[in-house]
């Protein structure tokens, strides 16, 4: 049998669980994973009320997970430019948008050279409207794990890799 003042302390502990609890909103954010051996860094770019805005850069480690953007989308498409800091490479596209070296945000698409920007090639990502997104950025030949909050992001085992890389599908970021 426990004292009063321990089933009181009890009962507020529990109020304070649950109470905590339902007051935790539903994440709703845009998150990249880097399922790779290297360090990346990456830009996002995205048009909302006011238009095309370009930001970066958010440094990435190996087999580690970021939220480039917090809260719900505001838009289905999103784009993605990233870059290999350890072997060289990139991940980019056709859609044209302004970036520079250092950190930045950039309202607008045009005239990036004659603003001061570099003119970048980022790839698109469509969400389908999604109120939260997650973008798996994987090395040539290997494929997304699922990812559990519980368990780190691990390589997949050489004997499951292709004995050849695939050849890339249509639309997909050039590496």
């Amino acid at each position: 049998m426990i004292s009063r003042t321990a089933a009181a302390l009890l009962f507020v502990a529990l109020v304070a669980l649950f109470a905590g609890a339902s007051a935790v909103p539903a994440a709703a954010d845009f998150r990249l994973c880097n399922n790779t051996g290297s360090r990346v860094g990456v830009a996002v770019g995205y048009k909302d009320n006011d238009g095309w805005t370009t930001e970066g850069w958010w440094n990435i480690a190996s087999r580690s997970c970021e939220t480039l953007l917090r809260g719900a989308l505001v838009a289905r498409f999103y784009y993605i430019y990233a870059v290999d800091y350890d072997r060289g490479g990139e991940w980019s596209g056709q859609a044209f948008m302004c970036t520079r070296d250092k950190e930045f945000t950039v309202r607008g698409t045009e005239d990036c050279l004659a603003r001061g920007f570099d003119r970048t090639g980022f790839f698109e990502v469509d969400t389908g409207e999604q109120q939260s997104w997650t973008v798996q950025l994987t090395e040539a030949g290997e494929t997304p794990r699922p990812l559990r909050p519980d368990q780190p992001l691990l390589p997949i085992p050489p004997a499951t890799q292709p004995s050849r890389p695939p050849s890339p599908a249509p639309g997909a970021p050039a590496r």
